[in-house]
């Protein structure tokens, strides 16, 4: 009798992870934008397809450089990066880990890893069927803690949930490439007016990257409930902004946040 409950419960898990993987390869598809606001930026704009090495760690993220899109929004600096407060319980920086400019996408990480790699599988991640807690400030696991240094960390489901569902959202083009694709941004507006700004950088599926450009999904801190093979990921996407779950072992970027 056990052995047929466990092999139920396999089977469950196995459908519950192949759903979340079809649903990412997907997702680039979906041309459904009613549900945000979109703009045509005009003027000249910088491109946000810069080059982006998976494997590249460079700890030379700091957005000291000059963040035009929040230069008038920033509240101050916190170990040399920028943030900006919108009315939210916590403060969300400007950049992600890696990029220097707002509109740069920065690394990727698969979830609780602290080092972007040339390929991310299942059989490659650290945390994939592992029982875990939420891992928010916790510089094992911690991208946002080890790179930056406390008090910086990773957003919690709950600190994804405030922003999607509590800011203003605009998406915004800013480019056509020369396939016909476009290269978006994200703007969140906050509850006291200030916004931030976020770039599509896509994710990292085996090893190329997927959907660079159009999406932007941000792993949260926080491992989904019933699955050791999935957490929580901000999902800024063609047809909303929403925390969903996903695979542990993809590769997303992260925005980090401070107290």
């Amino acid at each position: 009798m056990k052995k047929k409950l466990f092999s139920m419960f396999a089977i469950v898990g196995l459908a519950v992870a192949t759903t979340l993987s079809l649903s990412l390869l997907t997702a680039c598809d979906d041309d459904d934008d009613d549900d945000l606001t979109e703009e045509v930026a005009t003027g000249d704009s910088d491109s946000s397809d810069s080059d982006d090495d998976s494997s590249s760690d460079s700890d030379s993220d700091s957005s000291d450089s000059e963040d035009d899109s929040s230069s008038d929004t920033t509240s101050g600096y916190i170990n040399g990066y920028k943030y900006v407060d919108l009315g939210l319980s916590v403060k969300w920086a400007t950049v992600n880990i890696g990029a220097t400019k707002s509109d740069d996408y920065g690394s990727y990480f698969a979830w609780g890893e602290i080092s972007s790699k040339s390929k991310y599988t299942s059989s490659t991640s650290k945390t994939y069927g592992v029982a875990m807690d939420d891992i928010s400030g916790n510089a094992t696991y911690d991208v946002a803690a080890a790179k930056w240094g406390s008090p910086w960390r990773m957003p919690t489901y709950e600190e994804c949930t405030e922003l999607a569902e509590n800011c203003t959202w605009t998406k915004t083009l800013v480019e056509i490439t020369d396939s016909g694709s476009g290269i978006y941004i994200y703007t969140a507006v906050g509850p006291n007016g200030n916004s931030i700004t976020f770039s599509c950088p896509g994710y990292y599926y085996y090893t190329s990257a997927e959907c660079e450009g159009d999406i932007g999904w941000y792993w949260s801190s926080t491992p989904y409930p019933d699955s050791d093979n999935t957490a929580y990921y901000l999902s800024l996407s063609k047809t909303n902004s929403s925390v969903e779950g996903s695979s542990r072992w993809y590769g997303y970027p992260v925005c980090p946040v401070s107290d």
